[in-house]
């Protein structure tokens, strides 16, 4: 069997990438407005969580057929200045 890639070439798969990415943010910032409770909308909590599921399961399935990983050690370097922040904010 043929990957995606090999059936619409890589620009087109990029763009898939792009686009589901995309549709995540978007799920995501949703699932924020639901959780804050500031800025009614009419899907349910679940909906938005399940639809952030699926969101970012699109945008694996685009990095696997890409042969896109995650580098763990740009990983660990990233947690590290995320709490480092984190702490300074706290000890203003």
């Amino acid at each position: 069997m043929r990957n995606i890639e090999q059936l619409i070439g890589k620009p087109a798969l990029l763009e898939q990438l792009a686009e589901e990415a995309t549709e995540l943010a978007k799920a995501a910032l949703k699932q924020a407005r639901i959780l804050r409770g500031d800025n009614p909308t009419p899907v349910t909590e679940q909906e938005a969580y399940d639809n952030v599921i699926e969101e970012y399961t699109d945008v694996c399935h685009c990095a696997i057929e890409l042969g896109l990983s995650v580098d763990h050690s740009q990983l660990v370097r990233k947690e590290k200045r995320w709490n480092e922040r984190i702490n300074a904010k706290k000890n203003i």
